[in-house]
C-alpha cells in the first residue's frame, strides 16, 4: 500500500513542506489545497512593508509641498484679517490663535526635516479658550477650520466620561479627527482638535479632592493627560462597540494641536478674590479713591493664571498641558450692533438676502437693532442669541410675504422687536 505524502506544497513557490506545526505553513485551506509556506508568508510581508515605506515617503514630500505652499498662506497677520471678516472685537483672542497656528504649522515642517532625530523637536503648546457664553469662542474656531488645510475636529467634552461608564470614551475626539481627515492617518496626526465645553468636565469640588465616583469630569481630566502631550490611541471604527476582536484604528497624538475651551462661569469671582488677597494696602498696591468700585468683567478674565483654573476645579497635570491661555471679552451693545451689521455673515445680511430672493427689500431702523442688542444682552446669551430674536419677529413676515410677488420694502422697527407690533410694508410697484 503507497504512503500518504507527509509534505504539503506551497501554491505560491510549489516547495514541498514537512508540516510539524500551523507556522510551519501558516496558510492552508484542506478543501481547495490552497497554501503559503512560512518563508512565503515572510516573503509577502517584507515586500508589502517595503512598499507601504516608499507610499509614506511619497506622502510624507506630497505634505511638505503643500505646508510650504500653506505657510505662505496662513501667517499670523493673513489668518487675522480673515478672522475679522467674520468676527467682531476679540483682538488679542485672534492673535493669539493666529499664533498658535502658524507655530503648529511651522512644528510640522520641523518634525519632517529632522524626522531622523527624534530627540529634535519642538513641544507643542496647546490652548486654552476662556470666556462668556456667546463671546465667539466657537464662531472663531469654526472659521478658523474653514480657512485651514489641515483636518479640524470639535468634540463636546461634556459628553465624555472615563472608561467603564456609560457614555463617549476621550478618544472618540481622535476618531472625529480620523474622519475629518478623510481616513487618512497621516493627516489625522497633523490635525487640531477643538474640546468643548471643557469646563463642564471641572472637578465637582474644585481644588479639593472627592472619594466619590466623578466619571464625567476629573476622571475624563486624568483620561485626556496622555492624548494632550502625545500618545498612541487605539480605537474601533465609528458604531463599533470595543471588545476584544474589533479591529481597531492607531493614531498619535504627538504632533496634534489640542484647543480646549470653554465659559468657566464664576471664574471671574476667583480671579477677583485672588487679586483682592495679594491687595496689600500700601505703597503700589494702596487703593485710592474711585478704586473701590467692582471690577469689571473684561478687566478680570485676562488676569487670569493657572492657579485659577486650578481653583476653578482643571488639574495641575491638565494646566501644564495647556501652557497658552487665550481670553475673550464679553460684549457689549456697541459690539453686538456690529456683530448684526458688519461681518461677510451677519444675521441682518442674512434675512435680506432670503427677503431679496421673494422681490423683497428689507430694512432695520437703527432703533431696532438697538433693541435686539439690548434684548441680547438682558439674556446674557451674548451673539448667539441675535438670530433668534430677529427670527421671531420675521417668522410672519417671512410666511405672509411668498403669498404675493409684488415689489415690496419691509421695514423692522424697535416697536416690533419689542412689542411684536407688525412691520412697515410699503409697495414699490
Amino acid at each position: 500500500m503507497k504512503e500518504k505524502d507527509p509534505t504539503i506544497q506551497c501554491s505560491f513557490c510549489k516547495r514541498r513542506v514537512v508540516v510539524h506545526s500551523q507556522y510551519d505553513l501558516p496558510v492552508y485551506d484542506p478543501r481547495s489545497g490552497f497554501a503559503l509556506c512560512a518563508r512565503c508568508v515572510t516573503d509577502i510581508y517584507k515586500a508589502i512593508e517595503a512598499h507601504q515605506v516608499e507610499v509614506n515617503k511619497e506622502a510624507d514630500a506630497e505634505t511638505m509641498s503643500n505646508l510650504d505652499e500653506e505657510m505662505s498662506r496662513i501667517k499670523p497677520h493673513l489668518i487675522k484679517e480673515y478672522l475679522d471678516k467674520y468676527i467682531i472685537n476679540q483682538d488679542q483672542a485672534k492673535k493669539i490663535l493666529s499664533v498658535a497656528v502658524y507655530n503648529h504649522y511651522k512644528r510640522m515642517k520641523y518634525g519632517f526635516d529632522h524626522k531622523e532625530d527624534e530627540l529634535d523637536e519642538i513641544e507643542k503648546s496647546n490652548v486654552i479658550i476662556l470666556g462668556p457664553s456667546g463671546c465667539g469662542k466657537t464662531a472663531l474656531l469654526s472659521h478658523l477650520a474653514k480657512m485651514l488645510d489641515i483636518p479640524f475636529a470639535v468634540t463636546d467634552s461634556s459628553s465624555l466620561t472615563e472608561a467603564g461608564f456609560v457614555g463617549s470614551d476621550v478618544e472618540v475626539a481622535v476618531r472625529n479627527l480620523y474622519y475629518a481627515a478623510d481616513k487618512n492617518i497621516t493627516r489625522c496626526e497633523h490635525g487640531i482638535i477643538y474640546l468643548d465645553e471643557f469646563d463642564k468636565i471641572a472637578r465637582k469640588s474644585g481644588e479639593n479632592n472627592t472619594i466619590t465616583a466623578d466619571p464625567g469630569h476629573e476622571g475624563v481630566q486624568q483620561s485626556l493627560l496622555k492624548m494632550l502631550e502625545g500618545s498612541e490611541v487605539e480605537f474601533t471604527a465609528r458604531g463599533q462597540r470595543k471588545h476584544p476582536e474589533a479591529p481597531t484604528i492607531k493614531v498619535n497624538t504627538k504632533n496634534i494641536l489640542f484647543i480646549v475651551g470653554g465659559a468657566f462661569v464664576g471664574i471671574e469671582k476667583i480671579i477677583a478674590k485672588r487679586l483682592k488677597a495679594t491687595d496689600t494696602g500700601i505703597g503700589f498696591g494702596a487703593k485710592i479713591e474711585g478704586q473701590n468700585e467692582k471690577p469689571k468683567y473684561n478687566d478680570l478674565i485676562h488676569k487670569t493664571r493657572p492657579e485659577d483654573l486650578m481653583k476653578f476645579g482643571i488639574i495641575p497635570e491638565i494646566i501644564g498641558r495647556l501652557p497658552v491661555i487665550c481670553t475673550l471679552e464679553d460684549l457689549d451693545e456697541n459690539a453686538l450692533l456690529r456683530i448684526l451689521t458688519e461681518p461677510r455673515n451677519a444675521p441682518v445680511r442674512q434675512y435680506k438676502k432670503l427677503m431679496e430672493m421673494d422681490n423683497v427689500d428689507l430694512e432695520f431702523s437703527d432703533d431696532a437693532l438697538h433693541a435686539v442688542a439690548q434684548k441680547a444682552i438682558e439674556r446674557k446669551t451674548g451673539a448667539r442669541s441675535l438670530k433668534g430674536i430677529i427670527e421671531d419677529v420675521m417668522l410672519d413676515i417671512m410666511f405672509d410675504i411668498p403669498k404675493s410677488d409684488k415689489h415690496r420694502k419691509v421695514t423692522i422697527t424697535a416697536d416690533c422687536i419689542n412689542n411684536h407690533a407688525t412691520p412697515i410694508i410699503e409697495d414699490l410697484e
